[in-house]
């Protein structure tokens, strides 16, 4: 399969570590790119609710494929989510073509885009961390049932169907908060005289116009990798949203490439990195 060249990508809320998480298919997706520049906008590995118990060679693929662009020298910055707080302590750690940081302002070809993750317009996440924590297990126990009647949907010949996005759609408040969420992140956007504000955090994708009072920004949403499969592109000065199909990789196959970091992998144990991110206290 030819790899696309593709100027810009943007990757959020991937939950590494959860059961919910789409690795597989992300890496899929990561073999099928030839990007100039990566943006890992919040969420990558979900120290939340990591586990010894559960990380699985898929998830660590996923890791080493993006150490791989790293050493290739592809730009690689890393935006801190919710799930991944814990590292915004290393904020602007920068290591070869790799950056950790919590906001980005760059241009995009002749326009600026400012590009974070978005928790801090979630209310809960801001004054009840301890209810936004449960709200994630829940949200992961929910995905996994999800996974077990899907299943049995694809053994009946019938279509696959998301739980979770039945519950969001129905629920007004739900609806509600995705609404203000955009319109928040796209007032302060203009007000900066941004063209773009980028971010994930509420796993939808989208790209679209929002107008106030005050003017006119594009905002753009990556979606995530445990529901929608999604990511962003930019190419030859052209947004998209990337919808992840598998019919359109049937014939990668991830085991015929070897483990294209394995000297540097031999010495990364996450597992160990996640625990003492965990053990030590956020500042």
């Amino acid at each position: 399969m030819n790899k696309r060249d593709v100027d810009l990508v943007v990757i959020s809320d991937v939950h590494l570590g959860t059961y919910g998480c789409h690795a597989k298919e992300l890496l899929h997706y990561l073999k099928s790119i030839k990007p100039k520049k990566i943006i890992l906008n919040g969420d990558i590995i979900d120290v939340w609710q990591f586990s010894k118990r559960y990380w699985p060679e898929s998830h660590m693929k996923v890791v080493r494929k993006i150490l791989k662009f790293v050493t290739d020298g592809v730009p690689v910055t890393y935006l801190t989510g919710n799930h991944d707080e814990m590292l915004r302590k290393f904020a602007d750690f920068q290591l070869g073509s790799l950056t950790l940081t919590n906001k980005l302002s760059i241009r995009v070809g002749k326009k600026r885009a400012w590009v974070f993750h978005g928790d801090i317009f979630d209310v809960t996440m801001q004054h009840s961390k301890w209810l936004a924590r449960l709200g994630a297990i829940g949200y992961d126990s929910l995905i996994l049932l999800n996974s077990m009647v899907n299943w049995i949907l694809m053994k009946l010949g019938r279509e696959k169907m998301s739980l979770s996005k039945k519950i969001k759609n129905s629920i007004k408040n739900a609806v509600k908060f995705i609404n203000d969420f955009e319109a928040t992140a796209a007032s302060l956007a203009i007000e900066k005289g941004y063209h773009y504000v980028i971010c994930g955090h509420i796993h939808q994708p989208e790209i679209k116009e929002i107008k106030t009072e005050k003017g006119v920004v594009t905002y753009l949403n990556s979606g995530d990798w445990v529901e929608n499969l999604s990511a962003l592109e930019f190419h030859r000065g052209i947004w998209q949203v990337y919808r992840y199909h598998a019919a359109d990789y049937s014939t990668i196959d991830l085991e015929s490439e070897a483990l294209e970091n394995d000297d540097l992998s031999g010495k990364l144990d996450i597992k160990r990195l996640l625990d003492l991110l965990k053990a030590e206290p956020t500042i």
